[in-house]
């Protein structure tokens, strides 16, 4: 597929918006990994490419393991995952697929409350706002995917 637009260039203001309400998730204090295992679960939901692109690499990036990776689409049959996960990901599938549904159900609100504060709640809630938008602007323009490099990716060094 052929790229319909770049937004960032369309309309940078936009872009910036995005940019802030990232910064603002990275300053929450919620686990990286965290974040990108809701992120990658959201953009599959979402069959965001270029978002599942960059956040699983950022998360092997970040230390996280190809097993768990390649599990998340069924994180509830792996035992990989810990219940703070699980809480993190039931929410973000809540949350991603809402106008399906039409509901949150008190189980899984319940369930993230165990593991989650009130402030760690609406921070992952925002997070999994975030992707959501991001899936929908790479997946509404088409953005090309494949060529993003992680800035956490340690830098190799040169063999002889």
């Amino acid at each position: 597929m052929q790229q319909r637009l770049d937004y960032k260039l369309a309309s940078p203001e936009a872009f910036n918006a995005m940019l802030h309400t990232e910064q603002q998730i990275h300053k929450s204090g919620l686990e990286p990994l965290l974040l990108e295992l809701v992120k990658s679960r959201a953009s599959q939901l979402n069959g965001c490419a270029w978002c599942l692109d960059m956040h699983t690499k950022d998360a092997r990036a970040q230390g996280e393991t190809e097993q768990r990776l390649y599990l998340l689409p069924t994180w509830r049959e792996a035992p990989c995952y810990s219940e703070r996960e699980r809480a993190a990901l039931a929410w973000t599938e809540a949350l991603t697929l809402v106008a399906d549904t039409h509901d949150v159900p008190d189980a899984v609100y319940a369930q993230a409350r165990a593991h989650f504060s009130e402030k760690a709640l609406v921070d992952l809630t925002l997070a999994i706002i975030a992707i959501n938008g991001w899936n929908r602007m790479n997946v509404a323009f088409r953005t090309q995917v494949g060529h993003y490099v992680s800035p956490h990716a340690r830098a190799r060094p040169e063999t002889a």
